[in-house]
């Protein structure tokens, strides 16, 4: 293998680059970024660089020394086997990572609706963040509440219209959402209520209704940036499908990071998870099986969220579990455990409960039963639960 093309210059990608060179990957790399900045971190987008508390989340790599052909302000436009068409013409490979990543969901409507994906985003939403400004922001996701969260501390009036009955019942459903409700005082939090198009001036509601706004934040979700792959020979459900070395179904091509759909071992069904920690982690193996290693990607999910002055911390598939377990009440620090059939942990769920996640995790990933009379007790920790 001589020439290793990487379709995508986030923190996949980049790790990708330097997981091939620190196992000893001699040849070419080619790195495309569809932005024009160099690499950089997504989760400060919306906490520290949001906030007004850093300007930039650069990763730290230097491509230079790694000797990559990094090329900004490039789309993948098409892939054939052995070759992607690119805006600047086609660049062959013989070894391919695709790390295109997600990109967000939009709202119906002809209004200005502004998302936070990249770091231009965070940086323009942040500058209309000003005191007095009207600010609805649609959805009560993870997105959403940490958007909340910068809106309301820079003084603006806050609006949030959530289609579900709950605060993050996508994410975790509304019987746990609910727990978070209380966070959005001083919040105008509108629950059950669909928005139909984003118009200028706010947001008209389904079934009538308008939310004046002079912005308006869309956080619905993502979709995997996959279009550029429609005709490829490529197998694309809910993303690029991958087995558990996140090899897809072309050859010599793996798939990294929020795109990527792979098989977990470990809950015996198919992920695809869009957090910080997958696209630090996967890039080891895809680089491994690239290179032909044998290795294996089944990590227990990580994700954290800062908002409303809280740290929330999860870690699991919550879909494995039949039954859910509260560690303290809503109104201070708690947890929720999510438990399987047979008593083992699924996932963890912490509020400025950081021992809780920490010991949470390393149960999930052993495996281990708790005894549920325990876990129920706040005081007691979790490792101390394991039967």
């Amino acid at each position: 293998m001589n020439h290793v093309v990487v379709v995508g210059a986030g923190l996949s990608g980049v790790r990708s680059v330097e997981a091939l060179r620190a196992r000893g990957f001699g040849g070419r790399i080619t790195l495309i970024g569809q932005e024009r900045h160099r690499p950089y971190d997504r989760p400060p987008l919306s906490k520290s660089v949001l906030l007004g508390d850093a300007d930039s989340s650069f990763v730290d790599s230097d491509l230079a020394a790694l000797e990559v052909d990094f090329w900004p302000g490039v789309a993948a436009k098409a892939l054939r086997e052995g070759a992607v068409e690119t805006t600047e013409g086609e660049l062959g490979y013989d070894g391919l990572v695709i790390a295109t990543g997600a990109e967000p969901i939009l709202l119906p409507g002809d209004g200005p609706q502004h998302v936070l994906r990249t770091l231009d985003d965070s940086l323009e939403l942040r500058a209309r963040l000003v005191p007095g400004a009207r600010v609805a922001v649609i959805g009560a996701g993870w997105i959403g509440a940490e958007v909340a969260t910068a809106a309301r501390r820079a003084g603006c009036a806050v609006t949030v219209v959530e289609a579900g009955p709950a605060p993050l019942t996508h994410a975790v459903g509304a019987e746990l959402g609910a727990r978070t409700q209380h966070w959005y005082e001083g919040i105008d939090l509108r629950l059950d209520t669909m928005v139909a198009s984003v118009e200028e001036g706010g947001v008209s509601l389904v079934g009538g209704g308008f939310v004046d706004a002079h912005v308006v934040v869309t956080g619905i979700g993502v979709r995997p940036a996959v279009e550029w792959l429609a005709d490829a020979d490529l197998d694309l459900h809910n993303g690029v499908v991958t087995d558990e070395h996140l090899r897809t179904s072309l050859p010599n091509v793996v798939a990294v990071g929020d795109c990527a759909a792979w098989w977990s071992r470990r809950f015996g069904t198919r992920l695809r998870v869009e957090h910080w920690d997958t696209a630090l982690g996967a890039p080891e193996v895809a680089a491994a099986t690239l290179l032909g290693e044998e290795a294996v990607y089944d990590p227990v999910p990580y994700f954290w969220s800062e908002q409303f002055g809280h740290m929330v911390q999860y870690a699991g598939h919550h879909q494995a579990g039949e039954r859910l377990v509260y560690r303290g009440e809503p109104t201070g620090k708690w947890s929720a455990c999510w438990l399987a059939g047979d008593d083992t942990l699924a996932a963890v769920l912490a509020v400025d409960r950081p021992r809780d996640l920490v010991q949470g995790r390393r149960i999930i990933e052993a495996g281990h039963r708790l005894d549920t009379e325990r876990l129920v007790d706040p005081d007691v920790p979790l490792r101390d639960c394991v039967v």
